[in-house]
């Protein structure tokens, strides 16, 4: 890799974090928060960050990325190594709540700057879609009817991407009622990401 393309990360990011396209929408203000490097091997892709990481500032700083840790095997000192981890939610900042949780991301937020940066994370081993939104925009026609049907049909999209559900507790009731994501989707996801840490 160029020291020129390591360079143009840094500017990139300082112009994400300085973005206000959405001030007039978002009910608590922007602050997009995401986590990047060019040396990064993972990449997760989210929704957006929800009230307590708005607050924080910390990609996953909450009850859901306790538990997404705990579906990938590591803990927080390896989650929060950019050159490990490249956390990238499909709109940057916390959208608000709405009738049944939050908000969607805002849809000005992934065209102004998700193909800019992942231009520039060329280390990617592995993509982890986390969500509808994300699986919408990575996997496009390929994406099945439902998310409980996409994230099935994992071994459909190779190895360096994995669909995922939302981690949140709000999702309690769809693990139950899908075993077989513990029994056979974790097992291959924790191999895949100690493999892509490699």
């Amino acid at each position: 890799m160029k020291a020129r393309d390591r360079e143009s990360l840094g500017p990139l990011l300082a112009e994400i974090r300085a973005c206000r396209a959405c001030v007039a929408q978002l009910p608590f203000g922007p602050r997009p928060v995401l986590q990047a490097h060019a040396d990064a091997r993972i990449l997760i892709v989210g929704q957006a960050p929800g009230a307590r990481v708005h607050a924080s500032g910390i990609p996953w700083d909450d009850a859901s990325g306790k538990r997404l840790r705990e579906w990938l095997d590591v803990d927080s000192h390896v989650f929060y190594d950019v050159t490990t981890f490249a956390i990238v939610p499909m709109g940057f900042c916390y959208p608000g709540r709405g009738k049944g949780g939050d908000n969607p991301p805002r849809p000005e937020c992934a065209p102004l700057w998700l193909d800019r940066l992942l231009a520039q994370l060329p280390a990617i081993r592995l993509t982890l879609l986390i969500g509808q939104y994300a699986q919408q925009r990575f996997l496009g026609a390929a994406r099945k009817p439902s998310l409980t049907d996409t994230v099935r049909a994992w071994r459909d999209y190779g190895p360096a991407v994995l669909p995922l559900p939302h981690p949140s507790p709000r999702n309690q009731g769809w693990l139950r009622h899908n075993p077989w994501f513990d029994l056979d989707v974790l097992p291959e996801l924790r191999a895949r990401v100690a493999a892509a840490r490699r």
